[in-house]
């Protein structure tokens, strides 16, 4: 994506500090919207570089610029949320959207309403940025996604979401209940907060432990385990399903790294592990629970969606 240097002469223009203030906002609206952080902060200074072509007498005339820029990079992603599908299908291997460590946090929800009526359907920040509820997103058509993000999750009015997507705001209306039904169609057994980082600590022990019973009864009988290496380092080549599978697995990978260490870390707001050697991170994994059993694992070995968590 082109990007250029903003000119001097704007950088001590009072409004600077209002429209880079945003910065965090779109980042995190990019971010569930395309399900790489690198592609966000593309987005994002994109957006940026649109704002500072404006005159200064054009940039005067929008009545709130941060309703402006969000329309940008809503257009933008959703332009590239087109073009990704093309990439994503010559990907080398499974493709899961960039884990997040615990810094990057989620910004307050947009405070104005326009959310959905019925409060069991809305979606909170923190739900958003879940890997489970990322893998779900990815499942949508551009134009759902879009919508859905920017009502369901950041409570943007349909008015406003059908400028973005570019369709009425009763289509935009119908494209969220559609992708609100994907979403309610994936959703498990909720299990609280405290046993999901009990379960994956006694997971972690086990593995450590290399004990195969203990592991087999923390996995869920279907039990998934799902691997990205974009083709840049050795991952499984497909999908390991079912949980004396899943587990015989882990037990190979320690018994063929014995210098692995394990570590204990939020994910994407949720109980994961992040797997280091020789000090460098290797892997992150992100986990799906129901009731007392691991559902699914996401491993991210790809290193270039694990630049964040270099300086973790």
């Amino acid at each position: 994506m082109t990007t250029r240097s903003e000119p001097a002469a704007d950088r001590t223009d009072p409004s600077l500090g209002a429209i880079m203030s945003e910065r965090r906002r779109l980042i995190n609206l990019a971010y569930r919207l395309l399900g790489s952080l690198a592609d966000a902060e593309d987005v994002v200074q994109e957006t940026y570089v649109r704002w500072y072509t404006l005159s200064r007498e054009q940039q005067e005339a929008i009545v709130s610029p941060g309703a402006w820029l969000t329309r940008v990079a809503g257009r933008v992603c959703l332009d590239l949320l087109g073009s990704a599908r093309a990439r994503r299908e010559s990907y080398v291997g499974a493709w899961i959207p960039e884990p997040l460590p615990d810094r990057t946090e989620w910004l307050d929800g947009r405070p104005d309403g326009g959310g959905p009526a019925d409060p069991a359907d809305r979606v909170t920040l923190d739900e958003s940025v879940n890997m489970a509820f990322l893998v779900v997103l990815e499942s949508m058509t551009p134009a759902e996604r879009v919508a859905f993000v920017l009502h369901d999750v950041f409570r943007y009015p349909f008015a406003e979401v059908a400028e973005i997507v570019g369709r009425s705001p009763a289509a935009c209306r119908q494209l969220a209940a559609s992708a609100r039904r994907r979403l309610r169609a994936s959703r498990r057994t909720v299990t609280p907060a405290a046993r999901r980082a009990g379960i994956i600590r006694e997971f972690k022990e086990a593995w450590e432990a290399k004990d195969l019973p203990a592991l087999i009864g923390l996995l869920d009988p279907d039990a998934t385990a799902i691997g990205d290496g974009g083709g840049r380092v050795e991952a499984m080549a497909r999908p390991v399903a079912g949980r004396d599978e899943v587990a015989r697995y882990v037990v190979d990978l320690a018994e063929r790294a014995p210098g692995l260490c394990l570590l204990e870390r939020s994910v994407n707001g949720q109980p994961g592990l992040v797997l280091q050697l020789g000090g460098v991170t290797v892997a992150v994994m992100a986990f799906d629970v129901e009731g007392d059993r691991i559902s699914r694992i996401w491993g991210v070995r790809n290193p270039e969606k694990l630049r964040a968590w270099a300086l973790d």
